[in-house]
Parts: structure tokens; sequence; C-alpha cells
């Protein structure tokens, strides 16, 4: 962007600059550390940034203008200024009744978008009445047993003027299937469903541990949900890839971008596998990012990224669609930077991510509660989350012009360092043949616990400053705080509601529609068709997913990844212990 001559110039003025100028106060008064870096340590920051550090950026090549490749400045062409990202709050509470008050309190309270939390059980293909589930039912999200419960959680609000992300990954093809049904009961046009399943199995293996079956049958799940949706429910997102998870179990900016981009690339390469044509199904995969404290480090991840997936699309898939290039994405605030010290600072925390996110060009934001270190968010929390992003949306001008970092050289410059730097990363992943082989040899685990063990050694050496942590503290008793609490009594209601629902409906027609979800299993039936016709006969997630279990196996930790199991007892029920992370909405009329 600068000529050679130019840059020769502003060369020899900064060297003249440091001698002259700074030299004599850094002599005097030093600096606050003898090296700063990015939030994650990924990065060195320079003192000072000048268009020599991003000389070899070419405009049109490498920045662009928005909802054009390379889609670095936004992925559609008014951004914020034709629409405001959607607002989301994640609500899922114990029961299926209490989720539906807090969703129409959203609702009212002016959210543009819901967000579904499921309990524990519910993630792991459990009903509430099972063994496994004892304890369980209701406190990470609310429980769902059958088409029921789900009938009771959208009552009274019409599928078709909203929008639902749902967190669910193993069973995902299942609480599609409710929620497909529950639109064809109010009558809605599939084609008008609009929402988001997170369907994202690699970050199970890599992060959460919420997995059911092996690779090759939850891909092949994945992918049967590709091929439905884009022929029923075209503006419905089949799976939100997330970094979220990945960022929380400690990864850096540029490895959250690596591996969720290899994620991606793992997903794509499946369904070209199963015989779909890659601008048919890639313009509804969306992307899951998490934004942490440093503002300018984190807008510069949610950049690169977006220009690499243009090129990994554009040069390693050779789709032609617009569309299929388009990085849209989701992005939550960081739920491991909350603490439950001085928890007002919490607050403060989410702002600046909300910022961070605004700034990088998210399509949909959600802003966690400041008590979710502690609790499910409270009502008061909620709303003061929800308020976080009206204000910065109407009040702070963030949103008046698209991309308004562009051409910092700062921020050109750490957005061309991620990109190298999670290039690289990918580059190391294929040497190892690809996402899943990394996965299966804990390489990419290994990668993100050393990052994460650097991390808290220096949170408890004091290199760096948690405030009201490691510093600032203050001596006093911890206020007494109005926590969200799940009712004991609700999982016995669960279990009981889940037993009237048994004893009504008709077994003949559970059974065979399971038998249909059983054939289906074994051959290579798109497995979405009698999955929706068992849910609408009132089988329950559990009976789903133990024929699919039967049929396909359970993935056992420490054996192979493709290695198939018939013993169906799950030793293990490990779960995020942070606040819960949502999938994105990213329909386009939605989000921009």
């Amino acid at each position: 962007m600068f000529d050679s001559d130019e840059l020769d110039k502003i060369q020899s003025a900064k060297e003249d600059w440091e001698s002259e100028t700074a030299e004599p106060t850094l002599q005097r008064f030093g600096e606050r550390k003898e090296t700063f870096v990015t939030d994650t340590g990924s990065q060195e920051v320079d003192r000072l940034y000048t268009p020599d550090d991003v000389s070899n950026i070419e405009y049109q090549e490498d920045i662009g203008y928005p909802g054009e490749e390379p889609y670095t400045r936004g992925t559609y062409s008014t951004m914020h200024r034709g629409r405001l990202w959607t607002m989301r709050q994640y609500a899922g509470m114990g029961s299926p009744s209490e989720t539906n008050e807090r969703f129409s309190y959203l609702l009212d309270q002016g959210s543009s978008g819901l967000s579904m939390a499921f309990d524990l059980p519910t993630q792991m293909g459990y009903d509430s009445d099972a063994a496994m589930a004892d304890g369980e039912v209701g406190k990470s999200g609310v429980a769902i047993d059958t088409l029921h419960d789900m009938e009771t959680v959208f009552d009274g609000i019409p599928l078709d003027e909203v929008s639902t992300s749902m967190t669910i990954n193993a069973p995902a093809a299942v609480l599609l299937a409710m929620y497909v049904a529950i639109g064809d009961q109010q009558g809605v046009d599939r084609a008008q469903l609009r929402g988001t399943i997170q369907n994202d199995i690699m970050k199970e293996y890599i992060s959460r541990n919420l997995y059911i079956y092996p690779p090759g049958p939850s891909m092949r799940l994945i992918t049967d949900i590709f091929a439905f949706c884009a022929d029923e429910t075209p503006n419905f997102n089949t799976i939100s890839i997330s970094g979220y998870h990945i960022r929380e179990a400690g990864s850096t900016a540029a490895q959250e971008v690596a591996f969720t981009l290899g994620n991606g690339i793992e997903y794509v390469k499946a369904a070209l596998d199963a015989g779909q044509d890659v601008d048919s199904f890639a313009p509804q995969l969306s992307f899951f990012f998490n934004a942490h404290n440093n503002i300018l480090e984190e807008a510069a991840k949610f950049r690169a990224a977006r220009r690499m997936w243009a090129s990994i699309m554009d040069e390693q898939f050779d789709a032609e669609n617009p569309k299929s290039k388009q990085l849209k994405f989701h992005t939550q605030t960081g739920g491991s930077t909350l603490t439950a010290q001085q928890i007002e600072n919490n607050v403060v925390r989410v702002a600046y991510q909300a910022l961070a996110a605004v700034l990088g060009g998210t399509q949909s934001l959600h802003t966690n509660g400041k008590d979710e270190a502690l609790s499910l968010p409270t009502e008061e929390s909620v709303r003061t989350a929800l308020r976080t992003q009206q204000i910065l949306a109407h009040e702070s001008g963030a949103a008046d012009t698209i991309d308004p970092l562009a051409g910092s050289y700062y921020v050109e410059s750490l957005t061309d360092g991620i990109e190298e730097q999670a290039f690289e990363i990918l580059e190391d992943i294929n040497q190892r043949d690809g996402m899943l082989n990394a996965v299966k040899n804990q390489w990419v685990q290994r990668q993100i616990q050393d990052v994460a063990f650097e991390r808290q050694q220096e949170i408890e050496e004091g290199e760096r400053i948690i405030v009201g942590v490691n510093k600032f503290e203050v001596e006093q008793e911890a206020p007494e705080m109005d926590l969200e609490e799940v009712d004991p009594e609700q999982e016995r209601r669960q279990v009981e509601n889940l037993a009237d629902v048994k004893a009504d409906r008709d077994d003949s027609e559970v059974e065979a529609t399971l038998a249909a979800v059983r054939d289906a299993a074994r051959s290579d039936t798109n497995l979405m068709v009698p999955i929706i016709d068992a849910v609408k006969a009132y089988a329950t997630v559990q009976e789903i997913c133990d024929v699919l279990r039967d049929e396909f196996g359970e993935y056992q930790p420490g054996a192979s990844l493709w290695a198939f199991s018939s013993d169906r007892a799950v030793s293990r029920v490990q779960a995020h212990t942070g606040p819960c992370a949502e999938p994105t909405e990213l329909a386009r009329g939605e989000t921009v």
C-alpha cells in the first residue's frame, strides 16, 4: 500500500524517533514490562507500529471490501449498518415450562434469537428416568425426553417468527427432528425454519467429551443432516463448528482458529466423501468463536478466520458459490475469564469482550451473565447481559461503520500474524494425516493442555494479572447473592411426565418407527426422515439413541477413534464446567 521510497522515509523517521525521543524517556523511566505479548502470548507486541509493519499487504487482495473476497472486512456488504447482529441469551431452565417462561421473558426484553441449553442426560442421549440421569436432570439446561417436552418449550412461540439455536451435538439429529416436528405441528413451512444446531462432534472429542458414537458413524449423522437440511430447511444452519470450547480449554487465539477450521475441513471432506456437492451444503456451515479480554487481538482473530476460510474453500475444495466461502460466525463472551471474586468485575469483562466481537464483525452474540462462574444466570443477570449488547449497538457507535479497525498498522499486523500462525498449525495437522488422526493421537489435546498449564502458572506466579484474583484483591466477606437454583422436585416431576407420555402413546407405532430408524442405520438411507417419524410417535431421546448405540457402538476413550464397542454402559459423564456455550443463528435475513 506504500511505495518503497515512502517506506524508507518512514523507517528512517522511526529510527530517529526511537533514538532521539523514545530512548531518553526509556532511560529515565523504562516501561511497565520487559516484553509485551498478546493475551494468549502468541505474538510479541512491538512498542510502535508503522506502515513498515504492513508493507507486504495488498489492499485489494488481503483486505478488500465487505461482502467480497477475501471477506476480511465482513461477510456481508452492509454488515451492522444494514442490520445488527442477532442478540442471543442462552437459556435452558431445568423444566420445559421454566424454559418457556425464560424464552418469553427474553423475547419481551428485546432478544432477537433464542438459544437452548440442554441438561447433561439429554446431551448424552439419556432420558430423565435413566439410572445415568439420577441427580443431573435439569441441572445444566432443560431436560428434553420426548416431543411433548419440546411442545411445552415452544408453547405460544411461533417458529416462523423466531430463530432458535440448540447446543446439542451427539444427539443433534434427534433434537433437530423434534424442532422440525414442532414446526410441522404449527403449520410452518420447513423452509421458514431458522436457527442452528451445534452438531460439532470433533470439538467434543477434543475438549468437552460429550460424545456417544465413534467418529465414523458420527460423521455419517452429520452429513445426513447436511443433506436433509439442504433440501428441507435451507435457512437452518446445519452445524456450528465450535472454537469456543477449544479456547475455554486453554488454547491460544491462533490455535482456536486453526483447530476450528481444521474441524471444518474434516466436515467438508466427510460430506464430499458422502457424495454431496460442496456448494449444496457449504452455505449452511457456520462457526462459533470465543471472545476474550484482549480487544484488538480478538478482533484481528475474527478477521483472519474469515480470510482463511475463503482461501480454504476456494483453493482446497473448489467452491464456486460465494456463500460457500463466507465464514459466518456466532460469538460468546469468555466463560473461563469470569471470576467468583469481585463478581461485578465480570460485567466489565463481558462488555469489553462483546465490543471485540462487534468490532470483529460477528453475526450473532451471546453475552454471559456476571454470575455464571457460580450458577445459571438469574433473570437480573441475563437482563444486564442483554442490555450490554443493546448499549453497544445503540449508544457506543461501534456498529456505525464497517470494520472500523481496518488499516490500523497494529490490527492489520495482528491479523496477518494470527493467519500465519494458524496456517502453520494447519500444515502441522496435515503432516499428521488430518485433524481426525491428530485428535486420535492426542496431539491436538496436548497442544491445548500445554498452553493452559503455562497460563495457569503465569497466574499463580503473578506474571498474568487477573483483577480481583491475584491483584487488587479486597478482604471482605462474599456478599449474599441471589443465585439461580434448580428446584430439587423438578426431577421427580420430569420423570412422572415422561411416564405419562409413555402411557398415552401408541406403543406399536413407536416400535415401528424405531425399527425404521434401525433399518436406515444399517443402510445408506438418510436417517433424518425416520428419526422425525419416531419423534412424532413420541419415541424418547434415549430410545432413538439406543437404537443407534446398538448399530454404531460407542466411542471408548483411549481406544481407536474408529473402534466400535457393543458395550452400552457408559463409564464417564464429563461436562464443560464453565458457562454453557451456544451455537449460532446465521440465516441471512436475521443477522446483518
